[in-house]
């Protein structure tokens, strides 16, 4: 563990220093803890201010949160460095690998949000994903949390009434992960208006020159592979893996599968 400054606020970051995959959690605005169990070897993973260990701020928007990436970065002492964003860490990511191409190595997207380049996730994408899951004994309860949700109920019961869908494999360790907490009022601030321009994200991605593995889940409801491959089309060094059986954390669902997908490219 470490601890640096960065805009006047103090942040944490786990892990070793060296040649480190440096990891942005989601959530948006999630303790980094959850990260924790990520089968590779040698990770950072960075508190964003305001949870885990770091210090409150007043601005969370996701753009303000580059600076911090890069303040990481120097840091620790990285010319250039393998980042991986996980879900809205991805829009993290993304923004700061379009901001500081140089000091990228390598992108890796894992179940990242599509939100930061505009593409539309329909309920029908993720009714089509959510459906095939129709054997599952949590099936029904679930089903029906999203139906309202779809008819408009956006309660924070029935978001939690679908969770189940978010996981390939729904047992006790996915449950735990309820157990990381995030920072809900700096959530509403993570995707404020003005944080980003889908339109300027994506020309910008078109001349990244940063080799990049967006990693989707076979049953990811909140990034169905059709609109995965339709987001990995949008970086011109883009891999896209689909991981069988893998929900929106993949790691949880299969260790191995996802340790030998995140390798370090050639």
């Amino acid at each position: 563990m470490g601890t640096f400054t960065s805009d006047g606020v103090g942040l944490t970051y786990h892990g070793e220093a060296g040649d480190p995959v440096v990891c942005l959690p989601g959530g948006p605005m999630q303790a980094s803890s959850y990260l924790g169990g990520l089968p590779i070897e040698n990770t950072v993973r960075l508190d964003l201010r305001g949870t885990g260990e770091s210090e409150k701020a007043d601005d969370y928007r996701v753009d303000a949160q580059v600076g911090d990436v890069e303040a990481l970065r120097r840091h620790l002492g990285l010319d250039r460095m393998r980042l991986l964003g996980h879900s809205a860490g991805g829009t993290l990511a993304v923004l700061y690998a379009t901001r500081y191409p140089q000091h990228v190595e390598e992108l890796l997207l894992v179940t990242p949000s599509p939100r930061v380049v505009g593409i539309d996730v329909t309920d029908a994408d993720r009714r089509e994903i959510a459906e095939t899951r129709h054997a599952e004994p949590w099936y029904e309860q679930a089903y029906a949390a999203f139906q309202q949700i779809w008819a408009g109920n956006f309660s924070a019961e029935a978001f939690q009434g679908i969770t189940p869908f978010l996981h390939g494999r729904w047992d006790a360790q996915a449950r735990a992960l309820d157990e990381h907490p995030r920072n809900d009022d700096a959530a509403k601030q993570y995707y404020a208006e003005g944080a980003f321009d889908p339109a300027q994200v994506r020309a910008e991605l078109q001349k990244l020159d940063v080799p990049t593995l967006l990693l989707a889940g076979e049953l990811d409801v909140s990034l169905p592979p059709r609109r995965a491959q339709e987001y990995a089309d949008l970086f011109p060094r883009a891999r896209l893996v689909v991981q069988s059986g893998a929900g929106h954390y993949p790691w949880l669902d299969d260790p191995e599968a996802f340790s030998a997908a995140v390798q370090r490219m050639p």
